[in-house]
């Protein structure tokens, strides 16, 4: 069995505060083989991005890693490397494309420069290379007039074009595996689905590995191998995407599932929402975190914290939950 792309063991990273030590990612493992889609999704403040960030190297610096925390990329632990061998490492081997392309890019640069940095940087093109590497991308990722375009500033492009021009500034090294850290945020319906259909197309043509992260569950269905459904900074059920919409077990997770509008939904229907509010990370309730939100919950959920857990028949399938859905029960 050939090793796996990337490998998350007992990452665990916390941020001291005026109100305390806040615990933004708490022992998460996970694992992504080669070509492999994860999707990573939870509500704002689960961690998710933090989690992103820590695989780039881009923690900031009031971040604390726990001493346990292993990240794994064919074998190298990122969090063992000095800046400048990270350096090396983002953009020909691991790549983001980040919420807001508004914000990531650089608003005095034309957006060909900017995609031409990163070849000329980290695989030695001429300018010239670079530039035809440029309208070759732009093309790709389906923009009109590339040869144009290429001379555009960001202000000048439409938010869906943005971000397809951050999509292709992430594939201009050809990396193994590209993060997508809320790629479709503030994009209207319709373009959200072109840039998902988009990453999916360049993901599957490329075979790079992707972790898509979002909180909408509807937008890893079909387009993830497997799903991770992360709550207060950890991960509280995993599987393979067919296996978690048949037959989820976490309340959370379905409650997640049923906050999704549904197109046969009558007009003016009141859109369900998750109850309640997320725990506070730097005083988290004893127990489940999810336990005062939870229509399921009792007195045995406060008194202890459940763990990760596998499903009896599928090993794959993991839950950390002492009330679980159940069998089939949010299909």
């Amino acid at each position: 069995m050939s090793e796996p792309l990337l490998q998350l063991e007992n990452v665990a990273v916390h941020f001291d505060t005026a109100q305390g030590r806040l615990r933004a990612v708490d022992g998460v493992d996970l694992e992504l083989g080669h070509g492999r889609t994860l999707g990573i999704v939870g509500e704002s403040g689960s961690g998710k991005s933090v989690l992103s960030r820590m695989i780039m190297g881009l923690w900031p610096s009031n971040a604390r890693l726990g001493k346990e925390s292993r990240i794994l990329l064919e074998g190298r632990d990122l969090l063992t490397l000095p800046e400048k061998e990270l350096r090396k490492i983002r953009g020909p081997e691991v790549s983001m494309i980040f919420q807001d392309p508004m914000t990531s890019l650089n608003p005095v640069m034309t957006v060909g420069r900017q995609i031409a940095e990163g070849p000329i940087r980290h695989l030695g093109k001429s300018r010239a290379e670079a530039r035809d590497l440029a309208v070759e991308l732009l093309t790709a990722v389906g923009i009109p007039q590339p040869e144009q375009r290429i001379r555009s500033y960001p202000h000048q492009l439409s938010g869906g074009m943005r971000q397809r021009v951050a999509i292709a500034m992430a594939l201009a090294c050809q990396p193994k595996l590209l993060i997508a850290d809320e790629p479709t945020t503030a994009l209207d319906v319709t373009v959200q689905a072109e840039i998902l259909d988009l990453l999916a197309r360049q993901t599957r043509d490329r075979h790079m590995a992707l972790i898509l992260i979002t909180h909408d569950l509807g937008v890893v269905a079909g387009r993830t191998d497997e799903v991770a459904v992360m709550y207060a900074g950890k991960v509280v059920e995993r599987s393979s995407t067919r296996e978690l919409f048949a037959d989820m077990r976490m309340p959370y997770t379905e409650a997640l599932l049923q906050s999704i509008p549904r197109l046969e939904d009558p007009p003016h229907k009141r859109l369900s929402t998750v109850g309640g509010r997320p725990p506070n990370l730097v005083a988290p309730p004893p127990g489940c975190s999810f336990a005062p939100r939870c229509p399921y919950a009792d007195r045995s959920c406060e008194a202890a914290e459940p763990r990760l857990e596998p499903v009896s028949n599928d090993p794959t399938h993991q839950f950390a939950c002492f009330k679980p859905l159940e069998r089939g029960a949010a299909a």
